[in-house]
């Protein structure tokens, strides 16, 4: 049931994100636009926005897969490996993704694609090396869980639209330096100049804010990824151990950055500065830096996951 309720509550939320998301474009292309007295500027953001949307939504997998220097492999190459996605792909009703794998030693793992029939699931040889077969199914179950429930769809689109968002509020921000000032003073009673710093305060603070609802949404979509995973192979433990020994691992993942960091099952980056670690939230004995910092975390604290793996009663 669980499964079946984050799936629509994934497919009506990637259509809420595609709305404010293009809200916000627009309002700043209007604003900039009135300010500049040039609606060319609108018909831009607009346009530049949808076609990114669309290049981005079905080529997604690629440019992620392309950025974390990924190799396809077939069955030959990892016959216990293949075994186990397709088996828990069976037992899950999903189509078999493509397999891929990164070469490096920080055990993490990923998912991506725009939906179960174009999906993939990318491990690093750490991983494969460092986990055994009864965690390594926890984590494949977890990665499933995010393509079975359209997490990847959801996590495409705000990526795509995260980064649509900065660009052009870098644009607008540099143009605003060459001109724009002079023309937003020639409108009556100051209108444009108020126009042109409300641009310029949406301009600013619109990334910060694209950001943030990003993350929100990776961190929740976590919890109910390790929740589904554990009901697909009916052993929580095995993905809690799994987290504990990625967690354990202070390997940075190299070809990590901050584009992708939220797509794997784990903070890729070093545990030293992850604002989830134990070291960090004892730090703060009265909880507020912890509840700040973690609003910018791309992934809930580990700990916390594995508590709730644990307690859970299958």
């Amino acid at each position: 049931m669980i499964t079946y309720q984050a799936i629509g509550k994934n497919k009506a939320e990637s259509w809420v994100l595609i709305f404010l998301f293009l809200i916000i474009i627009i309002a700043l292309g209007f604003l900039f636009s009135q300010a500049y007295q040039n609606p060319q500027i609108l018909y831009f953001a607009v346009g530049f926005s949808v076609i990114s949307s669309l290049i981005s939504y079905y080529f997604s997998d690629s440019i992620t897969l392309a950025i974390s220097k990924a190799q396809e492999i077939n069955r030959q190459d990892n016959q216990q490996l293949y075994n186990i996605v397709e088996n828990l792909c069976i037992a899950a009703g999903l189509p078999m993704p493509k397999i891929y794998i990164i070469e490096d030693s920080a055990p993490n793992a990923f998912a991506t694609g725009r939906d179960p029939k174009h999906a993939v699931i990318c491990y690093t040889t750490g991983i494969l090396q460092k986990l055994n077969k009864t965690e390594l199914e926890g984590v494949t179950a977890h990665e499933l869980s995010h393509i079975g429930n359209y997490d990847i769809r959801v996590m495409t689109l705000v990526v795509v639209l995260v980064g649509t968002l900065t660009l052009l509020a870098d644009f607008f921000l540099r143009a605003s330096w060459f001109g724009g000032r002079r023309r937003s003073n020639d409108r009556d009673g100051g209108i444009g100049q108020w126009l042109f710093l409300i641009g310029i305060l949406l301009a600013l603070i619109s990334p910060i804010i694209a950001t943030l609802i990003k993350l929100a949404v990776s961190r929740q979509r976590e919890y109910l990824a390790d929740a589904s995973g554990a009901l697909l192979t009916r052993y929580p433990e095995g993905l809690a151990s799994a987290l504990e020994k990625i967690s354990a691992d202070s390997t940075p993942l190299a070809e990590a950055n901050k584009a992708t960091a939220h797509l794997y099952i784990a903070n890729p980056f070093h545990q030293d500065i992850d604002e989830n670690s134990p070291r960090a939230q004892a730090s703060d004995s009265h909880g507020s830096r912890s509840w700040f910092a973690n609003m910018f975390n791309t992934h809930p604290p580990i700990e916390d996951r594995i508590k709730r793996l644990r307690e859970m009663n299958l």
